[in-house]
């Protein structure tokens, strides 16, 4: 029995939907850990005396900085950029599992009333 077109392109949309949420999971976990990696790293600086030598990468390049504060306040920057991404990747996030949802149940629903189970064709 093939489904109606529009069936069809509801299907297709549910199916992007499904890939964007998986890739902004991943970007959001990605994002997420630099995070963690940057507040752990500024906790250890806290350790570090104010006058040892600290260098820091540029590209592929270890460079040496002018003194712990630079890094810090590099770092800091760096954390609030993450922590604003992180919040704007889980409001995303949020957002399309949300539609996913709704597309779940209203796919399931157009499937059944087309005679298909969403698992299968009907016997």
């Amino acid at each position: 029995m093939a489904l109606p077109a529009k069936l069809q392109n509801e299907i297709r949309q549910y199916q992007r939907l499904q890939q964007d949420l998986s890739q902004i999971s991943q970007q959001r976990m990605q994002i997420d850990l630099k995070l963690r990696e940057t507040t752990h790293t500024l906790e250890e600086l806290k350790t570090v005396a104010d006058d040892a030598v600290i260098y820091r990468p540029i590209g592929g390049l270890l460079v040496k900085a002018q003194g712990k504060k630079e890094v810090v306040d590099l770092l800091t920057d760096d954390k609030e950029t993450l922590e604003v991404r992180v919040k704007a990747l889980e409001r995303n996030e949020n957002q399309l599992k949300e539609r996913y949802t709704t597309m779940t149940k209203e796919l399931s629903d157009a499937l059944q009333a087309a005679g298909v189970s969403p698992s299968g064709p009907s016997q």
